[in-house]
């Protein structure tokens, strides 16, 4: 057979091979610590669980709008203006099987040869695949560790070229928990108004899980570029709810009927009985989601503690998500060598910093969506290799 050449540019995402190969060693019989996945380690709300099994009881069986359930979308507009205080039309919100359809559908509807798009680096990983896959060509914005991982607006509109058509910022960052302050965003946003014709995709997946006091800033609270820009956002991490597949974005007009047609020719629509859990996760109580960031918090200070009292390791507090990106260039390692050691003689998963580009060398991903308990140990590990 002979694939096509764009099959080729497609990368993947380094965090699912390692778990893998650490459910191949645990299967063997060996003890490992798994801090590489990026999914809470909580259940999901009984309320949503609930809410799913009844749409089920009740025969929510069938297919659904490609965009998604008016109910579900009119709950997401009401959710964004509980939180962000912007106003959302839902017929510009769009229901998708998670958060990489809205990075996939906007880079195909920018990307194609001769164009630039640019994504953090170190960041997701899934940003640069599918922009080469594409055929665009990957800019990074470099994310560096004396700024906290937070881009910086003159360096990133210092880049743009009369090639650039889409932007991709994330904040709180995977895999850095880097959060981007307010005028920084500023920023950003004013230069822009300089060129027009410049889109904007806002990944906010983590928008609340922030630590020390701070607070998410939403680009939806940027009225200026509402009009080219695309927002993501969704269930899985917030609600514990990776494995459900759902998320959603909001798009500007222009946009709202070439990506549901994508939605038509890809998935046709997501499963009619997530969608009404969706609706029971916004709409029910926040309990469970408020206890968890607070369970998140503590091992982020534990873990931040504990990792800088390591030898050869220094880490970066981090600000949201549930990610520490510690530097390991004290330990004569590179990143791969360090990833691979720790699994094989340590028992414990984490991710190579390259695996996030060429700018996580000297770096490791390590998640605290982990039990406190796993995480003390293997930080034992850790420090009895080193």
């Amino acid at each position: 057979m002979k694939l096509s050449q764009s099959l080729s540019r497609l990368g993947t995402e380094s965090a699912f091979e390692v778990l893998a190969r650490a459910g191949k060693l645990a299967s063997e019989g060996r003890d490992i610590i798994n801090l590489g996945i990026g999914q809470p380690d909580f259940q999901t709300p009984d309320h949503i669980v609930e809410a799913g099994v009844k749409a089920l009881r009740d025969g929510a069986h069938g297919y659904t709008p490609a965009n998604g359930l008016t109910a579900l979308r009119e709950a997401v507009a009401a959710d964004l203006c509980r939180r962000h205080g912007a106003e959302v039309n839902p017929d510009n919100v769009i229901i998708q099987p998670g958060g990489k359809p809205t990075m996939f559908f906007a880079v195909l509807a920018f990307g194609e040869p001769g164009v630039e798009i640019m994504y953090p680096n170190p960041g997701f990983p899934i940003y640069e695949s599918v922009i080469a896959y594409s055929g665009a060509t990957p800019v990074p914005i470099a994310l560096s560790e004396d700024q906290g991982f937070a881009f910086d607006a003159g360096t990133v509109l210092g880049q743009i070229t009369d090639r650039t058509r889409l932007i991709i910022i994330n904040s709180p960052a995977n895999p850095t928990g880097g959060v981007t302050p307010k005028d920084q965003i500023d920023k950003l946003v004013a230069g822009l108004e300089d060129y027009p014709d410049v889109a904007i995709l806002s990944d906010e997946i983590y928008s609340q899980m922030l630590y020390g006091g701070r607070e998410h800033v939403s680009l939806l609270n940027y009225p200026q570029i509402r009009d080219r820009l695309i927002v993501l956002d969704g269930w899985s991490k917030t609600y514990a709810m990776t494995g459900w597949r759902l998320g959603f974005a909001v798009w500007p007009d222009k946009l709202v009927e070439p990506i549901t047609r994508l939605c038509v020719n890809d998935h046709s629509c997501v499963n009619a009985a997530t969608q009404h859990a969706g609706i029971a996760a916004l709409e029910g109580p926040q309990d469970a989601v408020n206890d968890m960031v607070a369970q998140f918090d503590r091992r982020r200070q534990y873990i931040v503690e504990a990792l800088n009292a390591l030898s050869g390791v220094h880490c970066a507090d981090p600000g949201g998500a549930f990610y520490v990106f510690p530097n390991i260039e004290g330990t004569g390692m590179d990143a791969r060598t360090a990833q691979d050691r720790l699994l094989n003689d340590a028992g414990v998963a984490t991710v190579a910093g390259t695996s996030f580009g060429a700018h996580g060398e000297g770096f490791l991903r390590l998640s605290y969506a982990n039990s406190l308990e796993n995480i003390e140990a293997a930080i034992d590990r850790i420090g009895k290799l080193l």
